[in-house]
């Protein structure tokens, strides 16, 4: 019989970093994700904050303070991951561990560029960092089924957008022989980018049509614009629902995640554990 393998104090102390802060289902796993969460959410708010010059002034020692300490957890928390990984390589060249890397740049980066308005755009991208707190079991399924409707419509929002290109073009070309520069369409590019916010119900109101043809032609782009609004829509809404139709079609499949890969004597989902129904 062959010795059980002795696990090193480092051995372990990697397996319980690895369930702390990968185990969604565990106590501890749960109560991290929360605490991320929570100082991400903070930090953006204090990024903005920081950016309100009044506050600025009178807070400005406590912004950094503050900064600094989340600086030092979120570069625990990276080495951490780094550490309960089998792949360190994988991690830090992935999407979450440049994401994770980037967030800890700026209060360092700021020793070599002070005061740079580029640092607070930084910073304020640790909001991509709660997609994977987000990324739990129970989200799982929802996130594939909407990932799979926006592939399965991708070419018929492409073909859609490129309508929509053409008719702007034309529109704008159309609006800049009616209206005169007096009125603000002083070129076709300028007409084509008031035709892009009207068609859009944006409306700045920086140009508007005045001659009788003009508000005609300008009241038939706002009218198109709300059904255009509503096409994208329709076309991943129509995706959806075919997609959550035939899932239910197939045996097997998960009722909670939606997973359906399973083997015909299979009882719980390998994805979430949860029974399946016979």
């Amino acid at each position: 019989m062959k010795e059980k393998e002795c696990k090193t104090p480092y051995d372990i102390f990697r397996q319980r970093i690895n369930i702390i802060i990968h185990g969604v289902n565990t106590p501890a796993g749960r109560l991290f994700d929360i605490i991320l969460l929570f100082i991400i959410l903070l930090s953006v708010v204090l990024v903005m904050l920081e950016s309100v010059e009044t506050l600025d002034i009178v807070y400005h020692r406590f912004f950094i303070i503050s900064e600094w300490v989340i600086t030092i957890f979120f570069s625990i928390e990276y080495i951490l991951r780094i550490i309960s990984t089998r792949k360190p390589l994988k991690y830090i060249f992935s999407f979450y561990g440049i994401i994770d890397l980037i967030s800890i740049l700026p209060m360092y980066l700021s020793f070599f560029i002070p005061s740079s308005k580029i640092l607070t755009v930084v910073r304020a991208l640790r909001l991509l960092r709660l997609f994977r707190i987000l990324n739990l079991v129970q989200f799982s399924g929802q996130a594939s089924q909407l990932k799979l409707a926006i592939n399965a419509s991708k070419t018929k929002i492409i073909v859609f957008i490129y309508f929509v290109f053409i008719i702007s073009i034309l529109l704008g070309a159309v609006m800049y022989v009616v209206e005169s520069p007096e009125s603000g369409f002083t070129s076709i590019p300028t007409s084509i980018y008031w035709c892009i916010v009207t068609l859009t119900t944006v409306g700045y109101g920086d140009i508007a049509p005045i001659t009788p043809l003009g508000k005609v032609i300008a009241s038939f782009i706002m009218i198109l614009g709300y059904g255009i609004i509503a096409v994208p829509t329709g076309i991943v809404t129509a995706e959806l629902a075919s997609g959550s139709k035939s899932r239910k079609l197939l045996p097997g499949a998960c009722p909670k995640c939606g997973t359906s890969d399973h083997r015909n004597t299979a009882e719980f989902c390998y994805k979430c554990g949860t029974t399946l129904e016979n």
